[in-house]
This record gives structure tokens, C-alpha cells and sequence, in this order.
């Protein structure tokens, strides 16, 4: 079986796949690793429309002479999906109360909602929260979406100008510990919403720099500590953090603050940043 992406030929082997269904589990894994999404599929000679597709998935291979899979880059979607949501608020300003419950319900439905839903849900409820009952106003959600909008269409600008708010979020976790000790739960609570709110753009930036390519496939020999691990290690930190909050746990709360979060959210921006500027300088010397 020959399987071509893109009009390219893919060199490929087959140990333990025997259906179609199996090789394009895999293969869009792999492209959705690569930022790619796959758009059509044809099978020796015949486009393959969404109702056929548990039909063909059950074919063995060695009864198909030719795939071609046609993609699209995960971030262009993404792009074109936040241009029609800023879109949709401009509509949805302008509409009456009656006209906006019509709006919601086709909204919901729309390309665009489900693509947001399965790529961005964050975005997807606070779209839902505007659209359905306008707990989050529009203009709060129209920001919202243009700051996702940079986070795509340039993510490496967004990452290096988040460098003074990662130090400035880090000096407040370690001063956690002394702002629970002296009372000031109001701006305790604040450094950990802040923390969490930088953290999230952390991990959409670092999706969109993998995905464009904008990140080196394995991280640099002189890294202290490997970019995977520290991702890992980092989650594991705010799961802790998150059971010491929910146990009410502060002490535990500002220890892990002070000691955990604060230098490998650190360690963390810089190798990332690092890996960037490598593969940058890297392309630039090609």
C-alpha cells in the first residue's frame, strides 16, 4: 500500500497493522504531532466522504493500492477559526436580546465553535459564557480572543515579551510564604491567580511553538535538565499545589510556592526560550 501526504510519497513500513483504520490512527497522531490536521482522504481513486469512513476503516491494507491524504496546518485553522470568532462578537454586539438566544443556538453549532471546543475549550467557555448568558462581556472576550490571536500568529514575539512578567510572577510565589504569615491573604490569592493565569500561556505558547516548528526536536546537550523532564516535574508540582489549596493547606501552599513552582516555572520559560533562539539562530545559519 502506498500512502502519500500532501501529494508527497510517505516511506513507511507496516509490522503489526493489518486494517486501514490502524495506519490512519497512527498517521493522525503523527501529523497532529507535526501541527497537521487531516481535511480529505482518498483510497485508490475514491474520495472518501465522512458517512463511508467506518466502511473503509475495517478494509485490510493488503487489499489497497493507494492513499492520498490531503492536510491542513493545525495553526492556520486555529488562525482563521479566532479571525470568525472576533467576527461572530462584532455580530453578536449589535443584536437584541431575543436576536441573541437565536444567535447562541447557531453559534453552537457553527465550524467555528467546534473546532475552538476541541482546540482551545478554554475559549470555547468563555464564548459560551458571552453568547448564552453574558456573564463575561464581549469586550472581555473579544481581548481574550486577541491575545489567543498573537499567541498564534506570533508566538515567539509573545513568549520573549512574557520574560518580565515570568520574573515579576516568580518573586511573588516566593514571597508567598510571608504574605500567608503576615495575613495578606488578598494578594496571596492574587500571586497564585496571577501564577496560574501565566502558567496557562506558558503551555498554549509552548503547543504553538511545537506545532510551528519553532521548537528544536530534541532539546540541547547543554541543557541542565531536558525539556520533557521539567515539563513533567513542573506538572507534578501543580498537582501538588493544587491538593495542598484544596486541603486548605498553607504552609504546604507556600512551601511548594517558594521552593517548586517559582524555579522550575523559571527553569522552565528559559529552556524554552533558549530553544528557541538555537533553532532560530540555527535556521538563520542554513
Amino acid at each position: 500500500m502506498n500512502i502519500k501526504i500532501n501529494e508527497r510519497a510517505l516511506d513507511v513500513s507496516f509490522d503489526n497493522e493489518s486494517t486501514l483504520g490502524e495506519v490512519l490512527a497512527g498517521l493522525e497522531q503523527w501529523l497532529e504531532n507535526m501541527g497537521h490536521r487531516v481535511s480529505s482522504l482518498n483510497i485508490d481513486g475514491e474520495d472518501i466522504s465522512a458517512s463511508m469512513i467506518e466502511s473503509v476503516f475495517s478494509k485490510e491494507i493488503d487489499k489497497i493500492q493507494h492513499v492520498s491524504i490531503q492536510t491542513n496546518a493545525i495553526a492556520e485553522l486555529m488562525a482563521a477559526s479566532l479571525l470568525n470568532l472576533i467576527e461572530d462578537i462584532k455580530e453578536y454586539e449589535h443584536l437584541d436580546f431575543k436576536s441573541k438566544t437565536i444567535f447562541f443556538n447557531k453559534w453552537i453549532e457553527s465550524a467555528t465553535a467546534q473546532f475552538i471546543s476541541a482546540e482551545i475549550p478554554d475559549l470555547h467557555a468563555f464564548c459560551v459564557s458571552t453568547f448564552s448568558d453574558g456573564k463575561i462581556a464581549s469586550g472581555t472576550l473579544t481581548s481574550i480572543t486577541e491575545e489567543i490571536q498573537r499567541e498564534v500568529t506570533e508566538p515567539i514575539n509573545e513568549f520573549t515579551n512574557m520574560e518580565t512578567v515570568l520574573i515579576d510572577t516568580c518573586e511573588r510565589l516566593e514571597n508567598l510564604p510571608l504574605d500567608i504569615q503576615t495575613g495578606k491573604d488578598s494578594h496571596a490569592a492574587q500571586s497564585i491567580q496571577i501564577f496560574t493565569a501565566v502558567t496557562e500561556k506558558i503551555f498554549r505558547l509552548y503547543r504553538q511553538l511545537s506545532i510551528q516548528g519553532y521548537l528544536s526536536e530534541s532539546t540541547q546537550e547543554d541543557s541542565i535538565e531536558p525539556l520533557e523532564t521539567q515539563i513533567t516535574d513542573f506538572n507534578n508540582v501543580l498537582k501538588e499545589l493544587f491538593e495542598a489549596y484544596e486541603k486548605n493547606d498553607s504552609v504546604l501552599i507556600g512551601d511548594l510556592a517558594e521552593y517548586e513552582a517559582s524555579p522550575k516555572l523559571k527553569n522552565l520559560f528559559f529552556t524554552i526560550l533558549k530553544d528557541v533562539k538555537n533553532k532560530d539562530k540555527t535556521q538563520g545559519e542554513l
